[in-house]
């Protein structure tokens, strides 16, 4: 179990023990609080100096104290530094806890974009092998599925143009909002809400026949298109039509690879909006059970079953659904391994093309950190290892993986697909490989150089709320200005 002591703080000294350094120590003590002073004589602390001459770590807990120290080499670069300093308190930390964390000392979000910079680079497969292994202490286990992502995204990678992009539509609303939540999303059950729907659905068709005339001017060629939330099939049926058939009259559907609509809830997705994206082209949804326990789906505030998800998922078949994701999340409160094994295999029972295991992740804007009901769970790593053995076992890939900040016991969030289906939105946005042009409330824009790794990445961001997205609307259109900038820029300094 990772520990998940609040009490502790972390004191960092000295310009190597910064960003790495802290998160290094959260990986684990995910809720430690950061100090800027010592704490007193008695509080548990973790404390990394990085003096000129030598570094320090320390861990006091119970009033038991251990360190390590360390000479860094004099000619040592600032990135060297830091690296040493994490290491030495990684390597203190692991002891003093006894956890084994899957990763390592890696604190970065994307493992597999790794494994395609190296081998770009010209690397052979034993250096990879010991990056991942030695340098960050990964498991082999983690570093053979983050090498199989690799082999699986390296055609669809190779494929991409560089003056590609896809299109991201965010509806900002919910039936009602689950407590490990912290996406910009308001309840359409409140009469404030409901009132918002209207208004924000005509400014989101504007955005969208902006964002098209904005790649048209650019050069871009729009690949895939997703739209997501919140709930999308929290809109009305007719607002739902009117939504679907801009994004249809936008972007022509006949060159679009693939158009997702997340249907993820079944106490808002009936049967007619389901068929309205089926008639409006959507080629992926996702129907998104979480869990398939009515116990464990009353803690995190849904309002429905795990029936009433059978029935949706059954009659997105019916209305001819041929490509279906099926999220579900390892550590919500009130799991058990066997409740999570028996949602999993309940989930592969029902064939979806997609299924995508994610660990909870604590963020501070939701209510399980907000109203402090984040201190019991079971034993998520084994429900994370049971997910990767049972679709393993029933013909499932892993075809991309991220991690977060305050992910429970640090591990990883990985879709799995059937052979041929993974879904290209999810590498695209993951692998940063092109431009995603988002519209609604909370949007990201973020520009890529085309054609290059590792190039300038810039974003564009759209008011966060969709009260002030309506009032500001003017303002969100000006900024499409700074797409057709960006690449201007980038064509004179080809």
């Amino acid at each position: 179990m990772t520990v998940l002591e609040n009490t502790i703080k972390i004191v960092l000294r000295g310009a190597a023990a910064g960003y790495e350094a802290e998160h290094t120590a959260r990986i684990f003590f995910p809720a430690a609080e950061l100090a800027k002073t010592l704490p007193g004589e008695t509080e548990d602390l973790v404390l990394a100096v990085a003096h000129s001459r030598l570094d320090l770590v320390l861990v006091r807990r119970g009033g038991a104290v251990q360190w390590r120290v360390a000479r860094p080499p004099r000619s040592a670069a600032a990135k060297e530094r830091e690296f040493a300093l994490c290491r030495l308190l990684y390597g203190l930390l692991r002891e003093v806890t006894g956890i084994r964390p899957p990763w390592g000392m890696m604190t970065g979000v994307r493992p597999v974009r790794i494994i395609h910079d190296m081998r770009a680079a010209g690397a052979g497969e034993p250096a990879i092998r010991e990056h991942f292994l030695s340098h960050f202490d990964c498991t082999p286990g983690r570093y053979a599925m983050s090498v199989q992502i690799a082999d699986l995204q390296r055609p669809v990678l190779a494929a991409a143009e560089p003056m590609d992009c896809s299109v991201y539509a965010g509806i900002p609303f919910c039936p009602s909002r689950c407590s490990y939540c912290s996406f910009v999303s308001r309840t359409v059950g409140d009469c404030s809400t409901r009132a918002l729907v209207e208004p924000y659905v005509e400014c989101l068709c504007r955005e969208l026949d902006a964002t098209r005339a904005t790649a048209q001017r650019c050069g871009l060629n729009v690949k895939t298109l997703y739209i997501g939330g919140g709930t999308p099939t929290s809109l009305s049926a007719d607002q739902l039509r009117r939504l679907m058939a801009c994004m249809a009259e936008n972007f022509t559907l006949s060159r679009i690879k693939e158009f997702t609509v997340e249907a993820g809830r079944p106490d808002c997705t009936s049967e007619e909006k389901l068929r309205i994206l089926k008639e409006y082209g959507a080629t992926r949804i996702s129907i998104n059970p979480q869990t398939f326990s009515d116990e464990v789906l009353r803690n995190i505030g849904r309002r429905h079953t795990a029936a009433d998800i059978l029935d949706c998922y059954r009659t997105a078949r019916r209305v001819g659904h041929t490509n279906i994701n099926m999220d579900l999340i390892a550590g919500l409160p009130g799991d058990t391994v066997e409740g999570f094994r028996r949602s999993l295999e309940t989930a592969i029972s029902l064939d979806p093309e997609n299924i995508t295991v994610h660990t909870l992740t604590l963020k501070r804007a939701s209510n399980l950190v907000v109203e402090h009901r984040a201190a019991e769970y079971d034993d998520v790593a084994a429900m994370v290892e049971l997910s990767h053995e049972l679709l393993s076992a029933a013909g499932y890939q892993p075809y991309y993986l991220y991690r977060q900040k305050g992910t429970l016991q640090n591990l990883e969030n990985v879709g799995w697909c059937k052979p041929g289906y993974a879904c290209l939105y999810n590498i695209y946005i993951m692998e940063e490989v092109h431009t995603i042009l988002s519209a609604g409330a909370g949007g990201s824009t973020k520009l890529v150089t085309p054609g290059a790794r590792h190039g300038k990445i810039e974003r564009i961001f759209n008011y966060k709320y969709p009260a002030e997205y309506i009032d500001r609307f003017d303002t969100v259109l000006a900024r499409k200005e700074g797409v057709k900038q960006f690449y201007e820029q980038c064509s004179r300094t080809d």
